[in-house]
C-alpha cells in the first residue's frame, strides 16, 4: 500500500490545525495510509518570496530529506506545493532527489482528481458556497482555467466539491481575481492588499455566498481577517453572515 506523507504548512499547523486534521481524516476515509512526519518545517516559501534565497535553501534541503521516502506527498495548500514543484530548482540545482520529489508532490484536490480519481464522496453540505481560486493554484499548478486564457473551463477544486450532496455554487463577477494576500505583499503593501481583499468580499456578497472556501488557507486567513474587521467596524449594525472554511473541512464532512 502506497504511503502518503502529509505536508502541513506552518501557518496551518500553528493557526488552523483543524484544516490539517480534516485533510488527514479525508485521506484516511479514502483508504490512504497517511503519515505525518513531525520533523517537518516550513517549505521556505516566505523567505524565497522576499528574495532571501540563501535563507530558504536549508528549508528546501530539509523538505527533501524528510519527504523523499514517501510514495506521495500531499498538502492542503497550492502555494506550498507550487514552491516545491516550481521554485526548488532555484535552490537545489544539483540534488538528485529533486525531480522525483517534485513529481510526487500534490495539492490535496489535485491528488483527489488526478491520482485517486475520486468520483464520489459521502456527506451533505446544503449551503451556497463561493469558491476563491488562489493565484498559485491557477497560474502555477493549473488547478483551474484562467479567465485570460482561451480554452475549456475547468476547476479541480470545484470538481471535488461537486461530489458533496446539497452544495450550491455562487457565480462571481471576477472568479479568478487575487485576494491581495501574496505573503509578505500583505505586509509591505498593506493598503493595496486590504483593498483587493475587500473587492473579493464584495463580489462574494453580491453573489450571495454563505460559505467562502478555497484550497489555500493563506488566502482564507486574509479574507477572514477582512470580514472580522468589517464586522467589528460595523459595531451594532448587521453582521455579515458569510463564514470561511477550507475546502478540506467541507470534503471531510467536518463542517456543517
Amino acid at each position: 500500500m502506497p504511503t502518503v506523507g502529509l505536508f502541513i504548512p506552518c501557518y496551518v499547523d500553528q493557526l488552523f490545525p483543524q484544516v490539517g486534521l480534516a485533510t488527514l481524516n479525508l485521506l484516511e476515509q479514502l483508504g490512504q495510509t497517511v503519515e505525518f512526519p513531525t520533523a517537518q518545517t516550513c517549505c521556505g516559501q516566505p523567505m524565497a518570496n522576499t528574495g532571501c534565497l540563501t535563507e530558504a535553501e536549508p528549508f528546501a534541503k530539509r523538505f527533501l530529506q524528510i519527504f523523499a521516502p514517501y510514495d506521495y506527498i500531499v498538502a492542503p495548500s497550492g502555494s506550498c506545493v507550487a514552491m516545491v514543484r516550481h521554485h526548488y530548482d532555484h535552490l537545489l540545482h544539483d540534488d538528485l532527489q529533486l525531480e522525483a520529489v517534485k513529481a510526487k508532490t500534490f495539492e490535496l484536490c489535485e491528488f483527489l482528481t488526478d491520482v485517486l480519481k475520486v468520483d464520489k464522496l459521502p456527506g451533505r453540505f446544503p449551503h451556497r458556497v463561493g469558491l476563491h481560486q488562489s493565484c498559485h493554484g491557477l497560474r502555477e499548478l493549473r488547478l483551474g482555467s484562467c479567465s485570460e486564457v482561451m480554452g475549456p473551463r475547468f476547476s479541480k477544486v470545484r470538481q471535488v466539491l461537486e461530489l458533496i450532496d446539497g452544495i450550491q455554487f455562487t457565480e462571481l463577477q471576477r472568479p479568478d481575481e487575487c485576494c491581495g494576500f501574496g505573503g509578505t505583499f500583505a505586509v509591505s503593501e498593506e493598503a493595496v492588499s486590504c483593498l483587493m481583499g475587500e473587492d473579493r468580499i464584495l463580489d462574494h456578497e453580491q453573489a450571495g455566498t454563505e460559505v467562502l472556501t478555497a484550497n489555500d488557507m493563506s488566502c482564507l486567513m486574509h479574507l477572514d481577517g477582512i470580514l472580522r474587521r468589517q464586522n467589528r467596524v460595523s459595531g451594532g449594525g448587521q453582521r455579515k453572515p458569510m463564514r470561511v472554511l477550507h475546502v478540506a473541512e467541507i470534503l471531510a464532512g467536518s463542517a456543517t
